[in-house]
């Protein structure tokens, strides 16, 4: 008796390891992929390639057998697959346990081709298992560009938008020469090359989003697209002068514009006009004992969104600056930060400040700062700061400067604001303490290139239409 209990014992055991290592092989098998596409977005012709992936599951509680996983264009495709650590283009006999899961990796690179239009790439992968068959759809948009890596520009350049430009290793423009960038150009820069300018940058933009001039990084593949630091940024050094941004957008850089060193005559070093500056990892605009005229400007989201120090003459007029603490960047330093002075060698170099703030918004929330806007002098230096017809959130107001006609503490009422979705709209509502609240300035326009003023000019970069 004792020995046929073990026997049946035995018996029930090797059972249920059959039954545990077994396949099922109906059709009605359950199986599922975590996507039913994998869209690429812009991927530039002869950069290399992008790699996303997706899992397909076995949700049985039997082992399932995958007898093919194929792409379908083949060998000839600009997509690649790898199959849990299998190359394709095809791959067979795939086991997946009971409950478990395989991941498929996808890469895609796009050769060079003649079109000078955006074109788009599509393919398929097939997963037959069971006599099924399941698809998940490819689709990558590409680009011809034109590239330069590690270049000096030397002779005066105008640059257009029939083709974008991808940066890889940096780009400077020589003392002496002018870059000029028509209208609607899209400059993609690389995470190592920034844009150094030691002669002039002209920057002809437009109002409407497919004519405004755009610089941001090469990676536009999620969760890529929107991460800050994702190249240098620009640079005006010592001799550059006469620099001109009109109807730009400087987007995702570490520095999105620093301007060094003083003018090398009567004019700004650089005028931004209906420009926006976003999603900055360190600065939005930083100057450095230099000279910067800036209207209906928008500097959004950066770590500090303006630093003014060592002294300088600076400009502002119908310009915002406003952060808010998201996933990237905390908001923890002040909307506009004002020195007469750096530290060096452990002692103070000051120099002359000249500054004037007109009908400007200094604005932060969901971080950890009481006052967005503050002016620090520590040298026996011309101090003449002045904020005239300004809303800002201040405990403190600053100290040294001119202070008329501020609005302090009022939300300013923008448009629409959501951190969990990244939709920063900062235009006006109707009942904002910033409508009509302004001084006139001579502008005629905002920084959508609507007219302005409507009555009274509004406090801000946007004038409510």
């Amino acid at each position: 008796m004792k020995y046929l209990i073990l026997s049946i014992s035995i018996i029930c055991c090797l059972l249920l390891a059959c039954k545990k290592e077994s396949f099922i092989t109906g059709s009605d098998a359950r199986l599922t992929t975590s996507v039913d596409s994998l869209h690429f977005d812009t991927v530039f012709t002869s950069t290399g390639s992008i790699t996303r992936f997706f899992r397909i599951y076995n949700e049985n509680d039997q082992k399932l057998r995958l007898s093919n996983v194929q792409l379908a264009g083949g060998t000839n495709s600009s997509f690649k697959i790898n199959v849990d650590g299998i190359p394709g283009p095809t791959v067979s006999n795939i086991e997946l346990e009971a409950n478990d899961s395989v991941y498929v990796f996808v890469t895609v690179k796009i050769d060079p081709t003649t079109p000078d239009q955006p074109f788009v790439i599509s393919d398929s992968i097939s997963i037959e298992y069971n006599g099924n068959k399941r698809w998940v759809q490819l689709q990558a948009w590409g680009q011809n560009a034109r590239f330069f890596r590690s270049r000096i520009i030397t002779a005066n350049e105008t640059w257009d938008d029939t083709r974008p430009y991808v940066i890889l290793g940096g780009l400077q423009v020589d003392t002496g020469v002018t870059l000029t960038i028509s209208r609607g150009t899209k400059v993609y820069l690389h995470a190592d090359a920034p844009l150094v300018v030691d002669g002039t940058l002209k920057v002809n933009g437009e109002k409407y989003d497919s004519t405004r001039v755009v610089f941001r990084s090469d990676r536009l593949d999620e969760p890529y697209r929107n991460y800050p630091a994702s190249w240098p940024g620009i640079y005006f050094r010592g001799e550059s002068k006469d620099n001109v941004l009109q109807f730009a957008n400087v987007i995702n850089a570490y520095q999105g514009v620093v301007v060094d060193k003083p003018s090398t005559n009567g004019n700004p070093k650089l005028t931004l006009q209906q420009c926006i500056i976003d999603n900055c990892y360190d600065a939005g605009i930083f100057g450095l004992r230099t000279r910067i005229l800036a209207e209906n400007t928008l500097i959004s989201n950066c770590g500090k969104n303006i630093v003014l120090a060592y002294g300088g003459t600076y400009d502002f007029n119908h310009c915002t600056s406003v952060a808010y603490s998201n996933s990237f960047i905390l908001h923890k330093e002040p909307a506009l930060l004002l020195t007469d002075f750096i530290r060096q060698d452990n002692s103070f170099v000051t120099s002359n400040v000249n500054a004037l703030f007109r009908n400007c918004i200094f604005w932060g929330d969901n971080g950890t700062v009481d006052d967005e806007v503050i002016t620090l002098k520590q040298g026996a230096t011309v101090f003449n700061v002045d904020f005239q017809n300004c809303l800002w959130k201040v405990k403190t107001p600053p100290a040294n400067a001119t202070i008329t006609n501020v609005i302090a503490n009022e939300n300013p009422q923008f448009d629409s604001v959501n951190n969990q979705r990244r939709i920063y709209s900062f235009q006006l509502k109707d009942d904002s303490p910033a409508k009509d609240k302004g001084i006139a300035t001579g502008l005629s326009i905002d920084l959508s290139g609507n007219p302005r003023p409507l009555g009274l000019p509004d406090i801000g970069c946007y004038e409510k239409q």
